[in-house]
């Protein structure tokens, strides 16, 4: 009786179009959800995501859930998460995407979720990293550890995916680093992020995760950005 009140003195609205939710909705409507643009990049080992690093870094494998459009619906939902403090969206979509995970036949299996960090001083600002329950949600799907501590970014910089390839700063592999303990030796990371864009973020995490004896790399992200 009590929730029913609070639903109906302050209904909750979906994460992608704003309008109310059904008792039996969470986050995201009905109609949203059949809506999303999944990119089905799992299916396909040499698909855009992939592209995005042929030639600059080895990976073992890279996808992204759903496309993302300016004005759409995936964009509404990357800006709720990262602005408005609706973490609930991370794990809406890694518990979405780690059953296409699972299908990946992959020559060795993850061994850690790693999240692409933000720098202190961001993370002070904002409060959360965006990126934490995509990916405590695809740990916990995977059964395999979620580590935030493995990976850092140094050096406070401005985003990445809003530069052009030429405007990119050329000291972006200084800005992030990682930890050589020996536990971390000879793993497969799957480093997560929102949006993929250029790819140089990403790229740059990979080199920093690269410089671990014996690491692989593969990354999974909520969506992708079409160029």
């Amino acid at each position: 009786m009590f929730n029913y009140l609070i639903n109906l003195f302050f209904p909750k609205v979906c994460a992608g179009c704003s309008t109310i939710l059904l008792i039996s909705e969470s986050v995201l409507c009905t109609n949203c959800r059949h809506e999303m643009p999944l990119t089905q990049y799992h299916l396909d080992p040499k698909n855009e995501a992939v592209k995005k690093f042929y030639g600059k870094i080895v990976i073992e494998h890279a996808s992204a859930l759903l496309y993302f459009n300016k004005k759409g619906i995936v964009q509404e939902l990357i800006h709720n998460l990262k602005y408005k403090g609706h973490e609930e969206i991370g794990t809406v979509l890694g518990n979405w995407y780690v059953e296409d995970l699972k299908e990946l036949v992959l020559e060795t299996p993850f061994d850690i979720v790693i999240p692409v960090p933000l720098h202190p001083k961001k993370f002070k600002e904002r409060g959360y990293n965006q990126v934490t329950t995509f990916g405590e949600a695809l740990a916990k799907g995977l059964n395999i550890p979620y580590n935030d501590a493995v990976l850092y970014r140094k050096k406070y910089s401005k985003t990445q995916s809003k530069k052009n390839l030429s405007g990119r700063s050329d000291s972006i592999d200084d800005i992030f680093d990682a930890f050589e303990t020996e536990e971390n030796h000879n793993k497969h990371f799957l480093v997560v992020d929102d949006v993929l864009t250029t790819g140089a973020t990403l790229e740059a995490c990979s080199r920093a995760l690269l410089k671990i004896p014996g690491a692989k790399i593969s990354i999974a992200c909520m969506a992708m950005a079409n160029s």
